[in-house]
């Protein structure tokens, strides 16, 4: 077959030749001889790869045997659809062999290999890819490839329980067959695959179980107990609530201050999935990890430290709450904490110096005019290149 459509384009193309010229390489290659044709075309056949052309044209793709007679195609979205070979199907229908409960287990096994009351012969015809050894795939791949100028695309389909020394195998073959390229899959290698065999879902391997890793929410108790912080940002004050059971930090709420809108609704939304990270035994240094050093151009400072954000914010309420449970000793609130603030050590709050807190830059924290880098001077946040303050 590869011969006779490889003998066909080379016709055409050297008739080609005859009105338009040969191709610029021609001196020198291996068509350049006394008895070779003038070719308008270096190479004029290969065997590319065509999985959406033959699902919209029905057929087998390239020289591929049927994958399955029956088979589940994963497609975008996570939808699972069932393909029915329908040459099949309508063989079935013509010798009175159909009925619901062989369909069943053609859809189960996707092969005729192991079911009763097929015939021989239609068991010779409908031979499927995981029927073929992959030696003998890798022998038809080799056969085409002899009348093919460019690579063959086609599938070396081994089982689940091949070895690496059985894939060593295939592709020393290929090799020593004269194959230009060679893919190889392993069934099941690959949690998620496009094609399987069988219409139902099959059970995933335990490796693929183990690393989901199914984590459960843990219930709300009636009661808890915890710490609100209030924390000055630019969008005014954030009350970050920290609550916990018996087993650590469970959830949080944050409140920002008298205003609505997105700022609020978007920190309603972060307090949400922070509780139900919480809540699903992700550790809350993690959680800190993430939201900490998130930055927006209001920028304020807290009790000596730069609160970049409203997450920022939420972060360090999560932070200051670890390091105070961290502390405590059979209460909630060390004793000695009652009327006390919370706040980094006394040097690192800015001395006023004649009445003034001296300049401090924001690091790296741009306008919102001009995108210079900001400055504090005189508890402001301001901008010395173009002059936009933050109280202003």
């Amino acid at each position: 077959v590869m011969s006779f459509i490889q003998s066909e384009g080379r016709n055409a193309s050297s008739e080609l030749a005859e009105k338009r010229g040969v191709f610029p390489n021609f001196p020198g290659s291996i068509f350049d001889h006394p008895e070779g044709k003038k070719m308008r075309n270096a190479t004029v056949t290969t065997i590319a790869p065509t999985g959406t052309i033959s699902i919209i044209a029905g057929t087998p793709s390239g020289i591929e045997p049927l994958f399955a007679l029956a088979f589940a195609r994963n497609v975008l979205g996570g939808e699972r659809l069932v393909d029915i070979n329908q040459v099949f199907m309508n063989e079935l229908r013509e010798r009175n062999l159909y009925s619901d409960d062989l369909v069943e287990k053609i859809i189960e096994k996707g092969t005729l290999r192991d079911i009763e009351n097929i015939p021989d012969d239609m068991k010779r015809n409908y031979v499927i890819a995981h029927d073929v050894t992959p030696e003998w795939h890798i022998k038809i791949q080799a056969a085409f490839q002899k009348y093919t100028d460019n690579a063959v695309s086609k599938t070396i389909n081994y089982p689940n329980n091949a070895t690496p020394d059985d894939i060593r195998e295939g592709y020393l073959l290929a090799y020593k067959t004269g194959c230009k390229g060679v893919t190889v899959y392993r069934d099941g290698s690959r949690s998620m695959q496009v094609l399987t065999v069988g219409g139902k879902e099959k059970e995933k391997p335990e490796s693929a179980v183990l690393a989901r890793s199914d984590r459960q929410v843990r219930k709300r108790p009636a009661i808890v107990q915890g710490m609100t912080f209030k924390i000055n940002t630019g969008c005014g004050n954030l009350y970050v609530t920290v609550n916990e059971d018996q087993y650590g930090p469970f959830e949080v709420f944050a409140h920002l201050g008298k205003t609505g809108g997105c700022a609020s609704s978007q920190s309603e939304a972060l307090s949400r999935m922070i509780s139900l990270a919480l809540r699903s035994g992700i550790q809350p240094e993690e959680i800190v990890k993430q939201l900490k050093g998130i930055r927006c151009p209001s920028p304020m400072w807290d009790r000596g430290e730069m609160i970049l954000s409203c997450p920022d914010g939420i972060s360090k309420a999560l932070q200051w709450y670890l390091g105070l449970s961290e502390k405590k000793q059979g209460t909630l609130f060390p004793p000695e904490t009652e009327n006390a603030e919370l706040h980094l050590a006394a040097d690192d709050t800015p001395e006023p110096v004649n009445g003034t807190t001296p300049s401090m830059e924001i690091p790296f924290v741009a306008c919102p005019e001009c995108g210079a880098k900001m400055i504090i001077a005189e508890g402001c946040a301001t901008c010395p290149a173009c002059g936009y303050s933050k109280c202003s």
